[in-house]
């Protein structure tokens, strides 16, 4: 089980909260739920409306698209951050393909989260608007 700060570690990586301070960081550790997955767990599926957010603290998955493995993911890497800030389907399944240990943020404590704390919503928003093509005006 990982400590309060090594929870908020893990999540300061993840480039949707690169603008957050460590107090911010802090407040997204508190609705992260440290949870163990069996290898073969389907933890998100094409298609289908997504509702968390994964950090991988230890293991791998499998991704796939239209049934064929694209990519594999292992420890510090991370998935779902879109189901934190909208509706859309997941672009790809993704399998535990080992026993696996993840930080999980739901849609609904992420997004409470934001109304209690604008400032956060403020500098994710900003991190996406950087993230986007520049748009001729």
């Amino acid at each position: 089980m990982l400590h309060r700060d090594g929870k908020v570690e893990a999540i300061g990586r993840v480039p949707l909260f690169a603008g957050l301070a460590k107090g911010e960081l802090r407040h997204i550790a508190q609705i992260a739920d440290e949870l163990d997955f069996k290898p073969g767990k389907v933890l998100c599926r094409e298609g289908a409306v997504g509702r968390e957010f994964f950090v991988i603290l230890q293991g791998t998955c499998e991704v796939s698209r239209d049934g064929k493995t694209v990519d594999s993911m292992g420890d510090g890497e991370f998935f779902g951050e879109v189901a934190l800030l909208t509706d859309a389907p997941r672009n790809a399944t993704v399998t535990a393909s080992s026993p696996l240990r993840a930080l999980v943020i739901t849609d609904r404590a992420f997004r409470d989260l934001l109304k209690d704390q604008p400032t956060i919503a403020t500098k994710v928003l900003a991190t996406v608007a950087g993230r986007l093509p520049p748009q001729n005006v």
